[in-house]
């Protein structure tokens, strides 16, 4: 990593948003050599993804949908890393992360009601890998 990596990464780290063209001015690149950066450090594994962080209150307080955790087990044949890819694509998902323990991942998603939930937990059997799932809906969260 040299220093323009660096400031990519603090930039980032500021606001994940950031468009390429404003990050490539901040950091004295073109817009594409600034991209080819960012996608060169994710796959490297400098940058291990983007997250929104919200305000306190829980994201169901901030959507007005169930905020839920889904302890996710592959099936054995399922591809990890395309798992990870296809709920990266789901816009109610807000992380999944590889875990250790009885499951492989744990989901954290915001769903509009129970059939939502339903659906989101339906289409990672069908079509993401996912052998076996357990749900838990928050109830409030710290600060709440």
């Amino acid at each position: 990593m040299d220093a323009t990596d660096d400031a990519i990464l603090r930039h980032l780290t500021a606001d994940a948003r950031l468009p390429y063209r404003e990050l490539g001015r901040l950091v004295g690149l073109s817009p594409n050599a600034a991209a080819a950066r960012v996608r060169r450090m994710v796959a490297d594994g400098r940058i291990g993804g983007f997250t929104v962080r919200g305000a306190a209150g829980g994201a169901a307080a901030r959507t007005g949908g169930l905020e839920v955790f889904v302890d996710v087990r592959l099936a054995p044949d399922a591809d990890s890393d395309a798992f990870r890819r296809a709920t990266a694509a789901r816009p109610e998902v807000l992380d999944a992360v590889h875990v250790t323990g009885g499951y492989d991942y744990l989901v954290h998603a915001v769903v509009r009601d129970a059939a939502g939930l339903d659906r989101l937990v339906r289409a990672m059997k069908r079509e993401d890998g996912a052998a076996q799932t357990v749900s838990r809906v928050a109830l409030r969260a710290a600060g709440g």
